[in-house]
């Protein structure tokens, strides 16, 4: 066990600090059509002009250079409009700066793998923990080529680091490259154009507290009345006073519609986004706006009412229930989901999941949901699993980032706090400790539901398996209790499990002759029982 590393300590997830709603902004006339594209456009090119003056300035920059962009943008458009795209910008420009960073973590891990498998000998066999040597003199050549390509890489990626240059597409490097691809894609170039350039265009506006409905760029009324401040080389299209073009659609935000109102008449800050869908060719409006961090619970606090304990896998979750005192209770549960098709699809199947993992954590009754706090990123290289093309492919779909976002922020809303805990060993010690003594005629155990186990006993505190060892002198109590997740107080803590028959307390019939031998005691070490382990809800001894 020396070679097993040192588990990181759960904690309770902070809570979401924002909030972003969405509507359809339909009816809207050719003019309405006309005049987003427009302004879309124009503030577009804007965006791009200003993250490229951004991108150049690298580490040099400064508050008195973002102010220079900022003046300039404001010739040709507003001060408000400028202050958005140059926030944007530079939130881009970070985003772009950490991918980097990721970037030389996996490049560096990638390369000691692949000289640590180069330095073996050819044919040696890996173990769970390392991989072994190659296969082949030929697999050795290769990947000893690929090594150098990595190295090259890495070099690059540290140099353009130090110097702070990144490299950013307005609209998406994948859109980019799709079109060298557009018969693979099902495109046309026509339409790759409308999509490349609807992602482009910058239709979007910061809110300020205070000033009317909390946005002046992009207003929009209590009755749901949407008008837009027009930049200053297309005021000629305005419709309304002070330069202003109000759209003939309404909305009227179904989801935290409540909520939007009593921001907007108390003169709140609210953000603003238009886009286009031009899959289905709908306009869309969303507003997004920060409200203080939902105050997480203490971690005990969250231990009180007992845990869920959720695997995540590349198709569904696997979760069960644990009382207090770690031990399971009913039966486990399953929430498929299918991580294939678009984005959007994939995002939908997710949600679906969370809601109904969330729904069911409401029953009954917990007040935390207990989950791994994964992260793939250097996991799924091709240099550390070697032709395991499978095991990559499943471990890439498994949702990681999106998941936590998505499943704190939902739970949050029913009042469910998210524990974070260490996934190492959880489904080799689940397996091992609880799989088979759960699994019956009428139960189906899988390596998954008992890793749920393993998960939601470790965000309890306690350790997966079932029960610690016997006392070492004897089989009285000297040396303490044996069992760790009990209370001093509980109930038959430290008695024998009670008969499964119907007969009179102490296991005696009427007639006084026993039918069956005494169990065994609890405290025997590691005895071979001639009954089978039954899970009872009313021990606490694991």
């Amino acid at each position: 066990m020396g070679g097993l590393r040192e588990l990181a300590a759960s904690f309770v997830v902070s809570g979401p600090a924002g909030v972003a709603i969405r509507d359809r902004l339909k009816h809207l006339t050719p003019q309405d059509e006309k005049v987003l594209r427009a302004v879309g456009e124009h503030q577009g090119a804007l965006a791009s002009r200003d993250l490229k003056t951004r991108c150049a300035d690298g580490l040099d920059h400064s508050t008195d250079a973002w102010a220079a962009r900022k003046r300039e943008l404001t010739k040709e458009s507003s001060s408000r409009i400028a202050g958005a795209i140059t926030r944007a910008t530079h939130d881009q420009w970070g985003l772009a700066r950490r991918c980097q960073a990721a970037h030389v973590r996996v490049l560096d891990a990638g390369i000691k793998m692949v000289r640590h498998r180069l330095s073996l000998p050819i044919g040696e066999k890996g173990t769970k923990r390392a991989a072994g040597g190659y296969r082949s003199k030929g697999e050795w050549f290769r990947k000893s080529r690929r090594l150098a390509m990595l190295e090259d890489r890495h070099a690059a990626a540290v140099r353009d680091w130090q110097a702070g240059r990144v490299r950013v597409v307005r609209g998406g490097k994948r859109l980019l490259n799709t079109r060298h691809h557009l018969t693979q894609a099902q495109l046309t170039e026509d339409r790759w154009r409308e999509r490349w350039e609807a992602e482009r265009w910058f239709l979007a506006a910061d809110g300020e507290s205070g000033k009317r409905f909390g946005n002046e760029t992009i207003r929009v009324t209590p009755d749901g009345e949407v008008s837009i401040k027009l930049p200053a080389p297309l005021a000629h299209l305005a419709n309304a006073r002070h330069g202003r073009y109000t759209l003939t659609s309404t909305v009227a935000f179904a989801h935290r519609g409540a909520e939007w109102a009593d921001r907007i008449e108390a003169h709140r800050a609210i953000a603003y986004r238009i886009h286009l869908d031009v899959d289905r060719g709908r306009w869309y409006l969303t507003a997004s706006w920060q409200r203080p961090v939902v105050k997480t619970i203490p971690l005990a606090t969250a231990r009180t009412q007992g845990m869920i304990g959720v695997d995540t896998n590349a198709d569904h979750f696997a979760a069960y229930r644990l009382d207090r005192h770690g031990n399971p209770v009913g039966d486990p549960h399953r929430f498929p989901y299918d991580l294939s098709g678009s984005a959007g699809h994939r995002d939908a199947q997710l949600r679906h999941a969370l809601t109904r993992l969330i729904n069911w954590a409401v029953r009954v009754g917990v007040a935390a949901i207990g989950i791994e706090d994964l992260d793939f990123t250097a996991e799924k290289t091709r240099e550390k699993h070697g032709r395991q093309k499978r095991f990559r492919q499943l471990i890439s779909g498994i949702p990681t980032g999106k998941l936590k976002a998505r499943l704190v922020s939902m739970a949050a809303e029913h009042g469910l706090a998210v524990v974070a805990v260490d996934p190492a060993y959880t489904s080799m010690w689940g397996a091992q400790h609880w799989q088979k003594p759960l699994a019956t005629s009428h139960r189906t155990m899988s390596r998954h539901d008992a890793a749920g186990i393993a998960i939601g006993r470790r965000a309890l505190g306690y350790p997966v398996r079932r029960r610690t060892a016997p006392p070492p002198h004897d089989q009285s109590d000297r040396a303490g209790h044996r069992t760790v997740q009990a209370e001093p107080g509980g109930r038959g803590r430290e008695g024998t499990r009670p008969p499964t028959t119907d007969h009179a307390p102490g296991g005696v019939p009427p007639s006084g002759k026993r039918t069956r031998e005494p169990s065994a005691s609890n405290t025997v070490r590691d005895a071979r029982s001639t009954q089978r382990w039954v899970q009872d809800s009313l021990m606490r001894t694991g």
